[in-house]
């Protein structure tokens, strides 16, 4: 890149460029910006720190073997990151040593609390807040637990067509609510 990158996103796509080329100091950077949101994420999935610390430090061993394959048009890099998160955790939590014990902290774990200059730190716990229990639950089960629709129905007792409103409606909530409030 010419020049020095304007905003979040584009130092992450820089420093994962700089990953895919070797540079071992742009793997720590990337590091440092983005290991306590992962790890909060990776916690509230399978509930041991142990287990959420080796996934972390996995995750980013695959980030660094598939830097050369990231597209910054295709996505941010917090985005490939976290999703690469979940999907390990929720593999893991799966497992047949990981137990199912339901936690409470539930979405607001997202939010990195180091983030509070972000402008989408607001405009986060602001959609959050903006959700109804029954809608938060259903996203939490689902993304949290990686339970199916009928899961859920099954675990809180409701009808599988509500579940399924609940989640678009919760989605288009938190939709609305972050894209709005960055066009006002």
């Amino acid at each position: 890149m010419a020049g020095e990158p304007v905003d979040d996103n584009e130092l992450d796509a820089e420093l994962v460029a700089r990953m895919a080329a070797g540079d071992r100091a742009a793997m720590s950077q990337l590091y440092t910006r983005h290991s306590s949101v992962m790890l909060g994420l990776a916690m509230r999935i399978v509930r041991e720190r142990r287990e959420a610390e080796d996934l972390l430090h996995d995750v980013f061993l695959e980030a660094w073997r598939a830097a050369k394959d990231f597209d910054p048009k295709r996505g941010r890099v917090r985005t490939w990151l976290t999703i690469r998160m979940r999907s390990r955790a929720l593999d893991l939590q799966k497992s047949a040593r990981v137990s199912r014990n339901a936690g409470d902290a539930g979405l607001d774990y997202l939010v990195d609390e180091r983030e509070r200059t972000s402008p989408d730190h607001a405009r986060i716990r602001t959609a959050l807040a903006e959700l109804g229990a029954d809608q938060r639950k259903v996203l939490e089960l689902a993304y949290f637990e990686g339970l199916s629709c009928t899961e859920i129905a099954d675990k809180i007792a409701i009808p599988v067509g509500t579940v399924k409103s609940r989640i678009a409606a919760g989605l288009e909530r938190l939709r609305t609510g972050i894209v709005g409030k960055v066009l006002s």
